[in-house]
């Protein structure tokens, strides 16, 4: 499976790389396990050098992959951040996320095709909700595609809510794309705001 990215940008700024504020140690996201046991991973900063093996994920997962310079334009954004996943010296899994004032927004995020369904995916986002703060920014976006019904379910499982339809939202598509969102604390607002209806109502026990 693979969790799917934002359609490209069509103009890209050149500034350094920012790791940005974290917020508390941990914040616990409910298991995913349909798992056939789990891989504990090293999540780190991507560098350059794992652009080869990020590159070989990203064609591997994605009918309009990203080129090598779609990723560099993006990481070269002051608020653009990169992080991979390592297992036995090898690149697993990656996310490209951007930092805003209030929110975290993931633009890319995929796993290697011979290490899915291990918890690989479910790690980096909760190394990314561990980034989240009270004081500052409370939230994760991402947008899915409406025919990615896996990965629809894989971020229900995580506390994520389909909150937005975007029409038309592709590049390489006229397929629209849902964007989902987890938010550190929910308010009373939200529980009552009217939520697009699309798959996901049909999997709540999922």
């Amino acid at each position: 499976m693979n969790w799917g990215h934002s359609s490209r940008q069509s103009s890209k700024k050149s500034s350094k790389s920012d790791p940005g504020a974290t917020g508390p140690a941990s914040h616990h996201l409910p298991s995913t396990d349909d798992q056939q046991g789990e891989l504990t991973v090293q999540i780190r900063w991507l560098i350059r050098r794992d652009m080869p093996e990020v590159l070989e994920i990203e064609q591997s997962s994605f009918a309009a992959p990203w080129s090598e310079e779609d990723f560099l334009g993006y990481l070269r954004q002051r608020n653009c951040i990169g992080m991979v996943a390592e297992y036995n010296q090898q690149i697993v899994g990656f996310m490209i996320y951007e930092l805003h004032k209030a929110r975290l927004q993931v633009l890319n995020f995929a796993c290697s095709a011979n290490h899915r369904r291990l918890g690989i995916g479910s790690q980096m986002v909760a190394k990314l909700v561990d980034k989240l703060s009270q004081q500052r920014r409370q939230e994760i976006l991402l947008e899915v595609r409406e025919s990615n019904l896996e990965a629809q379910l894989f971020f229900k499982k995580l506390q994520f809510r389909a909150v937005r339809v975007l029409r038309r939202h592709f590049d390489d598509t006229t397929e629209d794309a849902y964007v989902m969102r987890y938010r550190l604390i929910e308010s009373e607002s939200d529980d009552d705001q009217q939520l697009p209806h699309n798959r996901i109502s049909f999997f709540d026990a999922a």
